[in-house]
């Protein structure tokens, strides 16, 4: 997907370029920067970024990546949070703004960026988070290329308290949680426990059950009343009303038609749908045949470009032979955006990200 969250070290990235938060002079320095020097190599580092020998804020220069896996290193120099108070913001977005201008130039494919200025230079992260995804967005929104944004440790990534919060109160309203049950140890042997995966239920056993509220199976009594089965009587079985072969035979539209027919309803174009779903031209390609079926998150990915409602979502996930679980976290903050109507997939992806989800996309 052209832009990817993803906890890595950036040292340890194979892809065209990655990113140093550098500072003026162009010197090794700590954080990120005096990672990236001694991965890279300190002497031959040094001595290439001597040759330039400085960096004005909010630009970028680039040198080879010599021992890294990394092509080149692009050097960016972001602001110190509250010098410059009415300048800052814009020299952030410059920093993502020129790197991707200058890797685009140099025709690479592949980027990665640390959260520029939000370590030893104070920017607070959820801040600086938004302003790079922003900068990211507006690159990507007229070219193609493969965007990474990496975070060493959860620490250093941060979505606003506001909607970490409203986020997981809405998990916490809608998950189901299983239900204990329990059984007596000397009636049901834990081999038929294990194989009693019917019941979808967290059990445990227990020596000391309350007799009076199980059920007389046993002499010994089996269950007790936190633990019922419901009988069904063939009587209450529906009948169908079509045989297999009428159902067979219906036709059915597929996941690729319903999709194209969604996309000319929005009046949309096929760049502006794989864009905003944050996946590449090629996927989209493969994705309009007929018989392609990609994966759960590329779906809602689509929907969520789109801007289908949650019966629409569900419908196209359905012919993609997908559904929303309410027992899935992932689904839930899906479910919590889109009815929200809040179709940014930058934000979604953040948030996913926050909760140790995956991210949307390819």
């Amino acid at each position: 997907m052209p832009l990817t969250i993803i906890r890595n070290d950036i040292t340890t990235l194979t892809c065209d370029a990655i990113v140093n938060a550098a500072n003026s002079q162009l010197r090794c320095g700590g954080g990120v920067c005096g990672a990236i020097f001694k991965a890279a190599g300190i002497t031959e580092l040094t001595k290439a970024c001597s040759k330039i020998g400085f960096c004005d804020i909010g630009q970028a220069v680039i040198t080879k990546g010599f021992n890294l896996k990394a092509k080149y290193i692009i050097h960016t120099v972001g602001p110190i949070y509250g010098e410059n108070p009415n300048a800052e913001e814009e020299q952030l977005c410059s920093c993502y703004k020129n790197s991707l201008l200058l890797a685009k130039k140099k025709r690479l494919s592949s980027i990665a960026f640390p959260l520029i200025s939000s370590g030893i230079y104070g920017y607070p992260k959820v801040e600086a988070l938004k302003i790079a995804t922003k900068a990211i967005k507006a690159f990507l929104e007229k070219s193609e290329m493969q965007v990474y944004l990496v975070v060493y440790d959860k620490d250093s990534f941060a979505i606003s308290e506001k909607m970490f919060s409203a986020v997981e109160s809405y998990i916490d309203e809608r998950m189901v949680k299983p239900k204990a049950c329990r059984f007596d140890r000397d009636v049901f042997p834990q081999s038929v426990y294990r194989e009693s995966s019917f019941l979808n239920e967290e059990c445990d056993f227990d020596d000391e059950i309350d007799e009076d509220s199980c059920f007389d199976t046993h002499p010994k009594h089996t269950f007790n009343d936190t633990c019922s089965f419901p009988t069904i009587s063939q009587k209450s079985i529906p009948k169908p009303t079509r045989s297999l072969s009428d159902l067979v035979g219906r036709k059915v539209e597929t996941f690729s038609e319903m999709l194209l027919r969604l996309i000319d309803e929005k009046g949309m174009t096929d760049v502006e749908v794989y864009k905003r779903a944050n996946i590449d031209r090629k996927l989209f390609s493969k994705i309009r045949k007929k018989d392609y079926i990609p994966k759960k998150t590329t779906v809602i990915a689509l929907a969520i470009s789109l801007r289908l409602n949650m019966d629409e979502a569900k419908d196209l996930l359905g012919r993609a032979g997908f559904a929303f679980s309410q027992a899935s976290k992932f689904d839930i903050i899906i479910e919590y955006f889109i009815e929200n109507e809040n179709y940014d997939i930058f934000e979604i992806n953040e948030t996913l990200f926050a909760f140790d989800e995956q991210v949307l996309g390819a």
